[in-house]
């Protein structure tokens, strides 16, 4: 008797595709012992896998990546801010590293006189504060004593203040946080020297730099990166010389009134309102003269309402006469979207954002206004604000004062033509 198979077939009229392996059932899902995985399924799968850890490795440098890539930021702007000054200074036959130095040795003294004059007004004033507690003290413990009849003394008082739980804890963790306050501040100047070391590198070698960056591009693309390089170079730098302009003449005028109202450290604030006032936008002046106002109000609070009604009205004069002069050349955005743009800069890196938010986005503008064609505006009332007369026809109040009066039309009489 023949062997036969599972299905009942004797093995000798089965056909050899018979005896081949059997594909997967589409009913059961079963797979037959024989059948083999596609060669294309392990490369897609170590191709998949090698994508991941790519990505994921990717990620990881960018994020430990990011501090540095600010800096890197932050310092070619700051080289753009420099570039017509190390190029006048080039173009006059002085070599373009000792132009580039000449440049950053005048910021550094401008920085150190600034940071040295705030420091030693907020010394003073500290100092004044810590000489005068006595006899503030006195006066309120004297106020205590008459409004609610107690009988306070300022050495009970001094010694609470000293044998507190309070202040010996605010001291333990003062002098723990010397260490991180200590780090924070070497990090601080290491990040300032990053930027300082490739700003420099940025200007002193910007021809060299445009070059490398032209030599991998064709000739239709070199064109167009030395274009935007070169708004960048005109919008960033007119940007800030136009801001320091005005820094200087908001600063002299503080400065006037200021020490004809006998306030105190009034060349040092003079400085301090033109330099907040100018590079932050639109509300930087009020932010600038709260301090001012502030210690205006120690010599006199009648001051303070002076100050502030200088601070207004410089701030329209500002606006509306002398902004529109210096910057209508240089940068030429509309308030609201400079005011965004800093929100947004601030959003994404803070600070830094908003110092090169405008410069960037005139920048944008400028570089992509010229691919944008433009055309000529009919000349129709409503472009300037006006309604145009006869296409809304007769008002709410028009149309029921003639339903109200308006006679029915009478109908015409039997027999009359």
């Amino acid at each position: 008797m023949a062997p036969t198979d599972e299905d009942g077939r004797t093995a000798q009229n089965a056909s050899p595709v018979d005896t081949a392996p059997r594909a997967a059932s589409p009913a059961t899902g079963a797979v037959a012992p024989g059948a083999r995985m596609p060669r294309w399924l392990p490369r897609a799968m170590v191709l998949a896998l090698a994508l991941v850890a790519a990505f994921q490795l990717g990620s990881w440098a960018f994020h430990q990546l990011t501090g540095l890539l600010i800096n890197i930021l932050i310092a070619f702007f700051l080289a753009l801010a420099i570039e017509p000054a190390v190029s006048w200074m080039a173009l006059r036959g002085m070599r373009r590293g000792f132009a580039t130095f000449l440049v950053f040795l005048g910021l550094a003294i401008a920085v150190a006189g600034f940071v040295t004059l705030l420091g030693s007004m907020l010394a003073g004033q500290i100092i004044k504060m810590v000489e005068g507690f006595p006899d503030y003290l006195d006066s309120v413990i004297n106020w205590v004593n008459q409004t609610f009849h107690t009988h306070v003394r300022r050495v009970d008082v001094q010694e609470g203040l000293l044998h507190s739980d309070w202040l010996r804890k605010y001291a333990q963790n003062s002098a723990a946080g010397v260490l991180d306050v200590s780090g924070q501040v070497l990090g601080g100047l290491f990040q300032l020297l990053t930027i300082a070391l490739f700003a420099f590198y940025f200007a002193a070698d910007g021809p060299r730099l445009r070059r490398t960056l032209c030599s991998v591009l064709p000739p239709a693309r070199q064109a167009e990166v030395l274009r935007a390089w070169e708004i960048a170079v005109d919008k960033t730098g007119g940007y800030l010389y136009s801001r320091g302009v005005m820094a200087l003449i908001s600063g002299i005028a503080h400065y006037i009134l200021l020490a004809a109202l006998g306030v105190p450290y009034a060349p040092v604030l003079g400085v301090w309102v033109g330099l907040v006032s100018q590079f932050i936008p639109t509300i930087g002046t009020y932010l600038a003269g709260a301090l001012p106002m502030l210690i205006a109000f120690t010599v006199n609070p009648l001051y303070a309402v002076w100050v502030l009604v200088f601070v207004v009205i410089y701030q329209q004069f500002e606006n509306y006469m002398l902004q529109p002069k210096l910057t209508s050349k240089s940068v030429d955005i509309h308030p609201a979207v400079a005011f965004g743009s800093v929100i947004a800069g601030t959003a994404l890196l803070g600070a830094v954002g908003a110092l090169i938010a405008i410069p960037a986005v005139a920048t944008l503008q400028a570089f992509l206004g010229a691919y944008v064609k433009r055309y000529d505006v009919t000349d129709d009332p409503r472009v300037h604000g006006h309604r145009r007369r006869g296409t809304s026809g007769p008002g709410l109040l028009t149309r029921v004062r003639r339903l109200i009066w308006q006679r029915p039309p009478e109908e015409p009489e039997e027999g009359s033509a």
